[in-house]
């Protein structure tokens, strides 16, 4: 198994932006697609965005029109661009792909 290695939390305030990174062997992105996923406090992991092999994307209602999962093949990258960001954004958000172990996320705050 491999472990991602997820980057590029913080704090920031309602309505604001950030990107989040996502460190994703070519081994991996190549034969698999990579997901973003996020826990917020006392709630269950759930399902952000996903990127295929192919490039074909698909998110959440509750992101969808904010968030942009994207990858950068030549920096082994996946990205999450979060934009118009709520209080309820507030989790630690995590990528990984099927045969993955869980790594250990990266904080997000939006908070005034």
């Amino acid at each position: 198994q491999v472990q991602l290695v997820e980057s590029g939390g913080g704090l920031v305030q309602p309505g604001g932006s950030l990107r989040l990174s996502c460190a994703a062997p070519r081994s991996i992105t190549s034969r698999y697609s990579i997901g973003w996923y996020r826990q917020a406090p006392g709630k269950q992991r759930e399902f952000i965005a996903r990127i295929t092999t192919g490039d074909s994307t698909s998110y959440a209602d509750s992101v969808k029109g904010r968030f942009t999962i994207s990858r950068d093949n030549d920096k082994n990258t996946v990205y999450l661009q979060m934009n118009s960001l709520k209080p309820e954004d507030t989790a630690v958000y995590y990528c990984n792909y099927v045969l993955g172990s869980w790594g250990q996320g990266t904080q997000v705050t939006v908070s005034s």
